[in-house]
């Protein structure tokens, strides 16, 4: 009988512990193509799924720590590639790829996270017009996130320094395309909102592709931008396609040029309308003068005043007519009293009676003192006179009487009104008052007949 040849033989744990130093040592870093199915995620945060084609499937982990770095979300259905490593579970003899990294597969599966995304983002109101806040008039600093390196910012600053007054910009670098790049431009966001003088944010880049554009189409960076405390504008350089950020920013440009060119020409424009009606207030008050000065004149030529002006003339020519007389009458009779007691005292030397001849003169100068107070006291009772009339005069005036409450009714043709019955109801008319006149129109008539009749039949 023949024996069998002498074999090892291996325990459950052995096999399976070779198998995975096999698989282990062969299979590091490798990449896997296929469809998600069964994604599950665990109350400790990891991740397990299984990769599939057409004839096999391939069960994953992506432990906690790798799968926070994941990009974006996925679900059952989404073609993807894994990078990681094979390994084998050995409490149940099964092998599973650990996953380092997992990123949609090809354009399609881009298309899919963005709409996916999209979606959830509108559902929740990041993109209701309601929550947009108006851009500043005069921003202090204008905010920058964006590459350093890039055009964009060359682009923002030349445009912002190329206005009337040039506007303070302060910029954030960050990276602008592949991994981590949302994640810094959303810390950004976050940044510039802690400084107190950024009035408005900048977050762009320039052009590229899908892929390049990615980091704005990326959750982190949708919700800094929702709850930014000050205005955002999203300045992604394309044309057509729009980006996450760019819904749910508060003003969307197509290029970072334009969006430093909205901020420059906001405040242009306010220079230009202060300029506007700097030069309207102007033109206002140069009209207003103008109609106050033509009013002045106006007022000026009316006869009335022109009546009061003649009789204060004339008192005033009458007041010097009695001042000349008095004056010649005063001069002549002091005139004849010196001659006749010039003759006197001829007499009287002739008699030379001395002490009567002191006695006269004294009795003479105490006439010409009372003379001269009489006729002080005549002047001044004549200017009192006069200046009683005038302030009469001037009371009589149409500017007194319209001061004390008065006022003036002229028809449409500039009459004076009298009468009440020379209206009829609804014809226009005109009320001068001390300051300013009133377009009126008679509602109702009531003349001095209609007013005597009521009073007749409110007596007892």
């Amino acid at each position: 009988m023949r024996s069998l040849p002498t074999q090892r033989i291996y325990g459950v744990s052995e096999i399976t512990a070779e198998v995975r130093s096999l698989l282990e040592g062969e299979f590091q870093g490798v990449l896997v193509e296929g469809e998600i199915s069964n994604w599950t995620v665990s109350n400790a945060g990891h991740i397990y799924f299984a990769l599939k084609d057409a004839r096999a499937q391939l069960k994953c982990v992506c432990f906690r720590g790798k799968a926070r770095q994941l990009r974006q979300r996925f679900e059952d259905g989404d073609q993807v590639l894994v990078r990681g490593s094979l390994g084998v579970y050995e409490l149940r003899g099964e092998y599973s790829l650990y996953a380092d990294s997992i990123e949609p597969r090809g354009i399609g599966a881009l298309q899919i996270a963005f709409d996916r995304l999209k979606a959830k983002l509108e559902a929740e109101g990041l993109f209701d017009e309601a929550r947009k806040k108006p851009l500043p008039v005069l921003p202090r600093t204008v905010g920058i996130v964006t590459s350093p390196t890039g055009a964009a910012i060359h682009d923002i600053l030349r445009t912002l320094n190329r206005s009337r007054q040039s506007i303070p910009a302060l910029l954030f670098p960050a990276r602008v395309q592949g991994e981590g790049a949302a994640e810094e431009i959303a810390a950004g966001i976050h940044t510039l909102n802690g400084i107190p003088d950024v009035d408005l944010i900048i977050v762009g880049r320039g052009g590229g592709s899908m892929e390049d554009l990615w980091a704005f189409n990326q959750e982190p960076v949708a919700r800094a931008i929702s709850v930014s405390r000050v205005p955002v504008i999203s300045a992604v350089g394309h044309q057509v396609d729009f980006t996450i950020s760019d819904f749910v920013a508060d003003i969307r440009t197509s290029t970072p040029t334009s969006a430093a060119e909205m901020v420059a020409a906001t405040r242009e424009e306010l220079a230009t309308r202060s300029s506007h009606l700097r030069g309207r207030l102007q033109q206002i008050l140069q009209l207003r003068l103008s109609q106050l000065r033509n009013r002045v004149l106006e007022l000026s030529a009316n006869r009335a005043f022109e009546s009061a002006q003649g009789r204060i003339r004339s008192q005033r020519q009458w007041l010097d007519e009695m001042g000349f007389r008095l004056g010649g009458w005063t001069r002549s009779t002091l005139t004849s009293r010196r001659e006749f007691w010039r003759l006197t005292a001829e007499r009287l030397e002739r008699f030379n009676l001395r002490h009567l001849v002191t006695q006269r003169r004294k009795a003479l100068n105490l006439s010409a003192e009372r003379a001269a107070t009489q006729i002080r006291f005549t002047l001044q009772a004549f200017r009192a006179r006069l200046s009683a009339q005038t302030g009469a005069l001037r009371s009589l005036g149409p500017a007194a009487v319209l001061n004390r409450g008065y006022s003036i009714c002229r028809d449409a043709e500039g009459t004076i009104l009298k009468d009440a019955a020379r209206l009829q109801t609804g014809d226009p008319f005109s009320v001068t008052l001390s300051k300013g006149n009133i377009a009126a129109r008679a509602e109702r008539i009531e003349t001095s007949r209609d007013l005597g009749r009521t009073a007749e039949q409110e007596e007892p």
